[in-house]
């Protein structure tokens, strides 16, 4: 052809085609390829290794658009199809990159993930081959940034990633590569086998073979599995403490959208994000089975205590700092020892870790239906108390019984049959315990909710007994249900056990433990607590060391500890689960929102079951919504408003502040797919389910 070669005005050649451009990031490489629109993915990737003429293996590598921020993954979709022109710019990529993965522990991972999976997809692969079964609890968060502090180097604030590399058939190819053993989605098992220790429940020696040949299976393959104390304070000094509820909101800004890719959202290889619990919904823990995922919501659960981000009293407190000191004694005992297992313990320790199950809304109950001709009640007399504006909080007693789920104050056992002198339905309240064990008060919060917002009533129980029987009934029927629920003895038990492990001795002078016991109480207990037992000392009483003095924070953590030094360590990382799961503000999420109507920003918490609208200074609950109660949700992507529409109440809508209302509407939604899990499902997941109620697109 007389015109083929001549380049036009327009980039095109008098033939119809023209120059695509396109950089080679593995060659650091630029080329260019004439091509015409109708040639598709496929063929411009096939003439492009032809061009290279390089021996490689390219089966991992893509097309990426770096304009458009989209992979070109439809290999049989044309150039014009993509609206690729000449003013185009391609990347020839692989898909699978190196990423610095912080877990739950704060320990660093380097580990490849599909840059060119979503995110969804992405954690599920990264969590089977960390054996953590239920991914869909997990996702990707990016790293919070403290503003008061200067940035230092990576170096300097950051643990060495632990790299994991292993032989890995690349798919298709036939050949072994080396890549990351955790980019191989072959490792997690679905059987149901137990995987942890009977002595001290780390992982059975076997799970080696999870990581092939990598070096790890030469040191400890169970690392993932095993907790390590806290080696130094200063440690606890570096990491970010969020210093309100609108720095709390502020961490929530950097959760990645779990229906696009990473090199969508702007991740570079070798960046660190972090690898968290996302949704507070655990389905079927179970101990014998999970000896991962229960460690890493431990070190979830202990770090977020250490830094504040959710609240206790000093006495659970006490109680977190024993546990967390038990654990890690028999983390480092086992660490010792795993490997000389019995075969023959296990049955024992079957037994053992039935009654350790936690059940969750939508996890495992109780088989045990009792008698299910009559809705078991509660009556005794209960002090009650309506707090109003300038008044002293004065409680007064009546004779109250719990039906269903109403709640019927009468002035005296007397005058039970007659008209009660209050009356209060408890479904959608909100249920807030105040216990203070030493002082023996046992108060139960209730948020009601009316028609413009929430009436507060306070319940004082006498004793531990009847706060447990009426603590679980109140919570169950803030959800609609009734104490003939099965799993209503099973919430009381746990209530029970959660008031004696903070149990402390009237005088903590005696102290059990041996003296030389390095307690180490600063890597053990959170800043505020630390400084308000700072330079207060005890005078231990001890036979042979009369007069030994011990600061008083390790006094009370030795004291708290014997309510806990006869658990196992996998029983003591559930208790320490199950403690956390009852602190008031456990699986709130707060976002800073602006409401309809309202003239300044507020919170919004979502939590697996309820809206709740807070105040941003206090974080006191104003109103609660139910996802039972919800009929639809919406957001209008312009102004981003996110609205929500009721059954039997007006709609709510909110703007989101300094955060894309994308990351609110994926928790509802989230929140929502994670109560349709059964255990029928044999563990598989409805992808696309999740995205459709996530993603938000029309």
């Amino acid at each position: 052809m007389a015109l083929d070669g001549i380049r036009m005005p327009d980039g095109c050649y008098a033939d119809g085609t023209w120059e695509l451009k396109m950089h080679v990031t593995d060659l650091h490489r630029d080329v260019s390829l004439r091509v015409t629109g109708e040639i598709h993915i496929g063929g411009v990737m096939l003439k492009l290794v032809e061009k290279l003429d390089v021996k490689k293996d390219w089966s991992d590598h893509a097309l990426w658009w770096e304009k458009k921020k989209t992979w070109l993954l439809k290999t049989h979709w044309t150039l014009d199809k993509y609206g690729i022109q000449a003013d185009a710019r391609l990347l020839f990529t692989p898909q699978h990159k190196l990423l610095r993965l912080q877990l739950p522990n704060m320990k660093h991972m380097k580990v490849k993930v599909n840059f060119s999976d979503r995110v969804f997809k992405a954690v599920s692969d990264i969590c089977k081959t960390f054996n953590i079964r239920h991914p869909e609890e997990l996702s990707l968060l990016r790293k919070p940034r403290d503003s008061k502090k200067k940035k230092k180097k990576l170096e300097e604030t950051e643990e060495e990633a632990l790299e994991l590399e292993g032989p890995l058939l690349t798919p298709g190819s036939g050949t072994v590569v080396q890549r990351s053993i955790y980019s191989s989605p072959g490792l997690y098992s679905k059987t149901m086998t137990p995987t942890y220790d009977s002595r001290d429940g780390s992982p059975l020696s076997p799970t080696s073979a999870w990581f092939g040949d990598s070096p790890l299976s030469e040191g400890n393959p169970s690392i993932l599995a095993v907790s390590q104390p806290i080696s130094s304070p200063d440690i606890l000094v570096k990491l970010y403490k969020p210093q309100s509820f609108l720095d709390k909101a502020k961490i929530n800004q950097g959760w990645l959208d779990s229906s696009r890719s990473l090199m969508e959202q702007d991740v570079k290889e070798n960046d660190v994000l972090l690898l968290r619990f996302k949704y507070h919904s655990f389905f079927d823990l179970n101990p014998k089975y999970d000896a991962i995922r229960v460690n890493q919501l431990y070190e979830q659960a202990k770090w977020a205590i250490l830094l504040e981000e959710i609240e206790c009293t000093e006495e659970e407190m006490m109680m977190f700092a024993a546990l967390q000191y038990h654990i890690n004694k028999l983390s480092i005992m086992s660490s010792d020892n795993h490997m000389n297992n019995s075969e023959k313990e296990v049955d024992e320790v079957d037994a053992a870790l039935s009654d350790l199950e936690i059940t969750l809304e939508g996890g495992k109950t109780s088989n045990t239906l009792g008698d299910i001709t009559s809705i078991p009640e509660l009556a005794d007399y209960i002090k009650v108390f309506k707090p109003k504006k300038l008044t002293l909080k004065g409680y007064k007693q009546y004779w109250c019984t719990f039906k269903d789920i109403t709640i019927s104050c009468y002035k005296s056992r007397e005058e039970a049959h007659g008209t009660p002198a209050h009356q209060m339905n408890l479904r959608g309240c909100e249920v807030t315990p105040d216990v203070n064990i030493s002082g023996q008060k046992f108060n139960i919060k209730l948020l009601i909710p009316v028609a413009d917002g929430m009436n507060e009533i306070w319940l004082r129980c006498d004793t531990e007994k009847q706060y447990a029987h009426w603590m679980a009934a109140c919570r169950l029927a803030s959800k609609g249900k009734t104490m003939a629920d099965s799993s209503y003895n099973l919430e009381v038990q746990n209530i029970l056990s959660f008031l004696k492990m903070q149990h402390m001795n009237p005088d903590p002078q005696f102290i059990a433990e041996p003296i030389n016991t390095d307690v180490n109480p600063e890597c053990l207990v959170s800043p505020r607590y630390l400084k308000k037992y700072k330079n207060k000392q005890v005078r231990i009483k001890d036979r042979s060391m009369p007069g030994y003095v011990r600061d008083l924070i390790t006094a009370r953590i030795l004291e708290a500890h014997q309510n806990v030094a006869q658990m196992s360590l996998i029983e003591a990382k559930m208790r320490f689960i199950q403690a956390w799961q009852s602190l008031p503000e456990f699986g709130i999420t707060h976002f800073l929102a602006r409401f309809h109507g309202g003239k300044k920003d507020e919170l919004i918490g979502i939590t697996y079951n309820r809206l709740i609208r807070m105040d941003a200074s206090t974080g006191d609950a104003i109103k609660t919504w139910r996802f039972s109660n919800m009929k639809q949700w919406n957001v209008n992507w312009e102004i981003k408003m996110v609205t929500v529409e009721f059954a039997d109440e007006p709609s709510l809508s909110f703007v989101c502040a300094e955060v894309d209302c994308k990351v609110v509407h994926e928790f509802i939604g989230g929140y929502i797919f994670l109560s349709t899990r059964a255990k029928d499902q044999n563990e598989s997941l409805d992808e696309e389910m999740f995205y459709k109620l996530t993603s938000g697109w029309v």
